[in-house]
């Protein structure tokens, strides 16, 4: 009975040992690599930020520069590494407070000034994290094309 009981003991800790292994992945590492592969592959000038935001200024922008808290007017397309499009904003782009997106927007956008445009890489743990989130897979790395039109 002693050793049955030291055995299921066991049994549980090794089975959530193996359960947590598959959960904590290290997606801030595997996140870093990949947007890494894909500046090199695409050939981009980027810049990576204290947090881990990637970011390419393709043109700065000569207007108002925003803030972490500032409404702005963006016009955007968002898509994953292999280059498949999960949103899109129209050409008159959408209206939002930078206090109310993603971690990545809100110190990504203010890297631009008005009429300003570039590319930012987002990594989950900027972005959505780990957990599915409306379609976005857990851990996904996402890529914003991004026009600053306006700080309202």
């Amino acid at each position: 009975m002693r050793y049955s009981m030291l055995a299921l003991v066991f049994i549980f800790f090794i089975s959530c040992e193996s359960d947590k292994k598959s959960e904590d992945i290290d997606y801030v590492a595997k996140n870093d690599q990949e947007i890494t592969a894909y500046i090199a592959e695409n050939n981009l000038e980027a810049q990576k930020s204290n947090s881990g935001l990637y970011y390419v200024i393709n043109e700065e922008g000569t207007g108002a520069q925003p803030t972490a808290t500032s409404n702005v007017t963006v016009a955007y397309t968002g898509y994953y590494l292999n280059g498949n499009v999960f949103d899109k904003s129209d050409a008159n782009g959408i209206s939002f407070g930078l206090d109310r997106v993603i971690k990545g927007w809100t110190e990504g956008i203010p890297y631009f000034k008005e009429g300003g445009n570039g590319i930012l890489l987002v990594p989950a743990h900027l972005g959505y994290g780990n957990n599915n989130y409306s379609g976005i897979p857990g851990g996904s790395v996402l890529i914003f094309d991004v026009s600053l039109i306006s700080v309202n």
